[in-house]
């Protein structure tokens, strides 16, 4: 079984990378997309959104981190999934799953499972276009309206090269709302020969029983669960191996928190820092009490300084703690 974090944009970066692989159970990630329209993008652009790139395109905590390309034009994604191996990615993952109005309009994600044969051509293009040995992978939702066109479409990914396919288990029209469909990922496993990863509504231990019960795959990819609850990987992995599962405290989880404020700080200027904690926070309080006490204290603050009081520790105490 393989468990990968998600690729969530606006949410998973680099620092969230970070310090979730660091918790542990993840076997791999993915970066948030990297919009690609007609051209070929600076390398900047490929740095910015994969910062580990620098470093073995490994998290440092050694999780393998695939770059992500969303688009619409075979021939563009194709030049761009070539630059960015050459810049160390050690797998190409296409986005055929966001869901967001602003990301559908301009012709990229959910919106292209309307055309199964355009994302036969933009994974074929791309396939040819990168290293033999270098993966190509897709991540799908089952549909824009209905999920009529889900096996349609995960064919399409996968005759034209798709080593794997993550199939978020709702439609473009369903967004985030509960449930997801995990039987449908059972009729797209049936109906491709390829690797498939189930996604959605996996919130608990109980929760992923359930999910690989009803589709039938044991390979997952975590996003809001995970993120809510940090070590849900670990205690996954820890229940597939019949080992005792062992929450993570929330004194475990404060040094966590304030690592990731720490880097937070470093990363964005001050106006910006507290509502990247806030985004966090608020969804950790799904979970933890604690957490829901903590929101409450911060959600009106925006003086940094402030916060670092709340958090009752200095970023670099709590880094060198983590360190330790």
């Amino acid at each position: 079984m393989q468990i990968a974090l998600a690729p969530m944009e606006g949410l998973v970066d680099d620092i969230l990378r970070d310090v979730l692989t660091r918790v542990g159970g993840i076997d791999w990630c993915v970066t948030e997309f990297i919009r690609v329209n007609d051209l070929l993008l600076p390398e900047h652009i490929f740095h910015r959104f994969a910062p580990e790139l620098r470093s073995g395109s490994r998290t440092r905590a050694g999780t393998s981190m695939r770059v992500q390309l969303l688009g619409s034009d075979p021939e563009a994604l194709a030049e761009n999934a070539a630059l960015g191996c050459e810049l160390g990615a050690p797998v190409i993952d296409l986005n055929f799953g966001c869901p967001a109005k602003t990301v559908n309009k301009s012709r990229g994600g959910a919106v292209l499972l309307k055309e199964p044969e355009l994302l036969h051509r933009i994974v074929r293009a791309v396939r040819a276009a990168v290293p033999a040995q270098i993966p190509v992978t897709a991540k799908m939702r089952l549909g824009y309206e209905t999920p009529d066109p889900a096996l349609d479409c995960a064919r399409a990914l996968a005759d034209g090269g798709a080593s794997q396919i993550v199939v978020h288990a709702r439609t473009k029209v369903d967004g985030y709302k509960p449930p997801a469909h995990w039987e449908w990922i059972a009729r797209v496993a049936d109906a491709v020969d390829v690797r498939v990863f189930a996604n959605g509504e996996i919130w608990s231990v109980d929760c992923w029983r359930r999910c690989r019960e009803v589709s039938g795959v044991d390979d997952i990819m975590l996003g809001r669960g995970i993120v809510a609850r940090p070590d849900l990987a670990r205690q996954i992995a820890a229940a597939r191996a019949g080992q005792e599962i062992e929450p993570m405290s929330w004194a475990e989880l404060e040094l966590v928190i304030a690592d990731f404020w720490a880097q937070v700080r470093r990363k964005l200027a001050p106006a910006y820092a507290p509502g990247r904690l806030k985004q966090w926070i608020g969804l950790l309080t799904r979970n933890y009490p604690e957490a829901t006490q903590l929101f409450a204290a911060i959600r009106r603050e925006h003086d940094c300084a402030v916060i670092d009081a709340l958090l009752d520790r200095s970023a670099p105490r709590a880094s060198a703690r983590l360190a330790a």
